[in-house]
């Protein structure tokens, strides 16, 4: 696989995500804290389900 998904709490103790490629260089993040890390895995398992095949589209 040429990226994971971690898990990881911030300063403020909410539950982040990010994608990060192999080469550590981070491809993606939530953008937002939850409170949980069950809540974080659902977020990350809602991108998974909803936007394996997403459109790129300008936003001009």
């Amino acid at each position: 696989m040429a990226a994971t998904f971690e898990l990881y709490t911030d300063n403020s103790d909410q539950w982040r995500w990010r994608l990060v490629h192999n080469n550590g260089n981070i491809i993606a993040d939530g953008g937002e804290g939850y409170a949980s890390r069950q809540k974080c895995k659902q977020g990350v398992e809602s991108v998974k389900q909803n936007a394996p095949d997403a459109n790129v589209v300008d936003a001009e």
